[in-house]
């Protein structure tokens, strides 16, 4: 941000101040007289922010830094996103290495593994979370039922927390102060052609039935590839991890010599790294079996082309992502990243995401905010009563159809590991990268 917006920004704050009148009251009085818990609008915010414009320069990977966020925000805010869309690794180095480049970092929580600890990102006040005791409690307790057991990998509630609003050092337990305020989410798996596959798909194995020699795919993001490489393998039997989201380095010597061994007999067509080119290698046919994420088997089917997010025996690979604050905000700009990320749990963005196969952190207002039949397809898992539509008003589903994996419940109830940094994972990229040269 230029040095006159901050400027033009703290002045705003001192006025504020003097008049006794902080832009939080304020919003809490509109929110209380206004009756708008989980609407998504908060009325007369944007005159309160137009006084004194505010931009937040947020960035992350092209899941969520989306556009039409950007814009719902402006409308209902008055608050200005400047958003950049990077690939994981890019975004792990610019929050370590460009601390004063952003004001919100919008990441994965295997990334915030990797690098809260350099001191970047401040920890969140709970209290200053509206929708807080609404969020689902994967990201708190750890578990979507009481009954429910913590999957392997780097669990979101396992880096959700740090003991004080100066710690660096995750909390084994809720406390009030947060390192993310999640998202987004969801559980993946392989997406097929079920036209061109011809037999049922039920193992993360069947990746490597010699049938589809040449025609598969997997990711080429080391951290979230070793893991579909250990649903697989594990899969096939070729070795039982003790925790495939912290594996030795003997499980990871294997690991990798079996994808080499796999990629030189020729069973892998490509390595995709951006969801475009997953659409792009399922949609040409080139690939009929590969690592996929669900918004992108949407896209493939809009273009009318047969595809299926495919429930597998053995479970999903599950990651979530949330909003962090820039240890540098301050004052005026504060208050706005947390407005913003109050609106942002409020409804309207939950919606968005949910209607993409996405899954948001707070049901209760994303359910306001979809109909009943949207609501009814995208979380309960029953047939579409009517055309599903994506957000932009295209039918992603026919009237009838049922969402691949079922309900929100039945879906993520069957995670089996989440992305993860394992503590030997210099040595695993290392060796990862070893498998993708090969």
């Amino acid at each position: 941000m230029s040095k006159k917006t901050t400027d033009t920004s703290a002045a705003g704050a001192a006025t504020d101040v003097k008049s006794g009148l902080s832009r939080r009251n304020v919003l809490k009085g509109a929110a209380v007289f206004g009756g708008l818990a989980g609407s998504g609008a908060v009325t007369g915010f944007p005159t309160i922010w137009a006084q004194n414009p505010i931009t937040l320069r947020q960035f992350g990977t092209g899941v969520s830094n989306l556009n039409a966020i950007a814009e719902k925000c402006k409308a209902d805010l008055g608050i200005t996103l400047q958003m950049t869309a990077l690939d994981s690794d890019a975004v792990s180095q610019r929050v370590v290495t460009q601390a004063n480049s952003f004001d919100i970092a919008d990441i994965e929580y295997w990334i915030c593994k990797k690098v809260f600890a350099a001191g970047t990102l401040q920890p969140m006040d709970v209290k200053k979370i509206k929708y807080y005791d609404d969020i689902v409690p994967i990201f708190t307790t750890g578990k979507l039922t009481p009954e429910s057991k913590i999957a392997q990998g780097t669990a979101p509630s396992t880096v959700g927390f740090v003991e004080g609003p100066e710690s660096k050092t995750f909390a084994k337990a809720p406390t009030q102060w947060m390192t993310l305020i999640p998202t987004i989410y969801n559980a993946d798996t392989l997406g097929i052609r079920p036209d061109l596959v011809g037999r049922p798909i039920k193992n993360w194995k069947d990746i490597l039935d010699p049938a589809f020699k040449g025609k598969t795919s997997i990711l080429n993001i080391p951290s979230i590839g070793i893991m579909d490489a250990a649903m697989i393998c594990e899969s096939a039997g070729i070795i039982k991890y003790g925790d495939k989201g912290n594996m030795t380095k003997a499980e990871i010597d294997a690991t990798i010599d079996f994808l080499i061994k796999t990629k030189k007999a020729g069973q892998f067509r490509a390595f995709w790294k951006t969801f475009d080119e997953s659409v792009n290698l399922m949609a040409s046919g080139e690939v009929v079996i590969q690592s996929m994420w669900s918004p992108a088997v949407a896209a493939v089917r809009s273009k009318g082309i047969p595809c299926v997010y495919q429930p597998l025996e053995e479970g999903y690979r599950a990651w979530g992502g949330g909003l962090g604050i820039a240890r540098h905000l301050k004052g005026a700009q504060l208050d706005a990243a947390y407005e913003y990320i109050n609106w942002y749990l409020s409804g309207w963005v939950g919606a968005y995401l949910n209607r993409q196969g996405y899954y948001s952190a707070v049901l209760s207002t994303a359910e306001k905010n979809m109909t009943p039949e949207e609501w009814g397809f995208w979380m309960l898992g029953q047939p579409a009563k009517t055309d599903i539509l994506s957000p932009e008003g295209k039918v992603m589903y026919t009237a009838g159809a049922v969402r691949d994996g079922g309900s929100f419940k039945e879906r993520m109830g069957a995670v089996a590991c989440w992305n993860s940094v394992m503590d030997e994972d210099r040595y695993m990229v290392r060796r990862w990268n070893e498998f993708i040269a090969a």
